[in-house]
């Protein structure tokens, strides 16, 4: 299929699902406790569960796809101004930006916000609950969005240490699942946050 398409339409696909199932692997498994707390609440609930917690899941994902589509076209802008190598990782300047961009993020209102929504399951479940299956789709697209503010500038980490650095990329994923899935999220953040920009700090100096 692939074959049919004109060069740059086949590389810009190919990047996008590598995006694609990247983020999924990456962003699924510290969702799965508000997955499984919605499967159980729709379960007592009756109907159709199996089909809700489905399209719970799928608005999720729906999410995540859409920042998949920006991230592909966020690394053809830096491949276009030379900012990133052949190896996708960024040159020291431009990792030293996204380094501390992240940091400062890591340190927002909007950043705990989105984190707190992202812990709390029942919490989620009892302030946006919808019924039915169009519910479960807005549930689901309700809490990818909170989860993308949330991650999102974590995930541009991912230029810093090469794209397809798989060490990166699960240090990524456990850093994030800890931040949503235990007690001291919100601490783990600010620490980060600070750690990063020192970084980037650093990286500044050295050149």
């Amino acid at each position: 299929m692939l074959s049919a398409l004109p060069p740059r339409l086949a590389d810009l696909w190919l990047t996008f699902m590598m995006w694609a199932v990247m983020m999924v692997a990456m962003m699924v498994p510290s969702a799965s406790p508000m997955v499984m707390a919605y499967a159980r609440v729709a379960s007592a609930r009756g109907g159709h569960p199996a089909l809700r917690v489905w399209l719970f899941a799928s608005g999720y994902i729906a999410i995540w796809t859409l920042f998949s589509a920006a991230a592909t076209a966020i690394q053809l802008a830096l491949l276009h101004w030379s900012l990133i190598s052949n190896a996708l990782i960024t040159t020291p300047l431009a990792s030293a930006a996204i380094l501390a961009a992240t940091g400062i993020y890591q340190l927002t209102p909007l950043k705990q916000f989105c984190l707190g929504r992202c812990q709390s399951p029942i919490g989620f479940l009892m302030t946006h609950w919808r019924d039915g299956a169009v519910g479960a789709l807005r549930m689901g697209l309700m809490h990818g969005a909170f989860c993308a503010g949330c991650c999102w500038m974590l995930m541009a980490l991912l230029f810093v240490a090469g794209v397809m650095n798989l060490a990166w990329v699960a240090a990524i994923s456990v850093f994030v699942l800890l931040e949503k899935a235990t007690s001291w999220g919100r601490a783990i953040a600010n620490v980060s946050g600070i750690a990063l920009i020192a970084c980037a700090i650093a990286i500044a100096l050295r050149r």
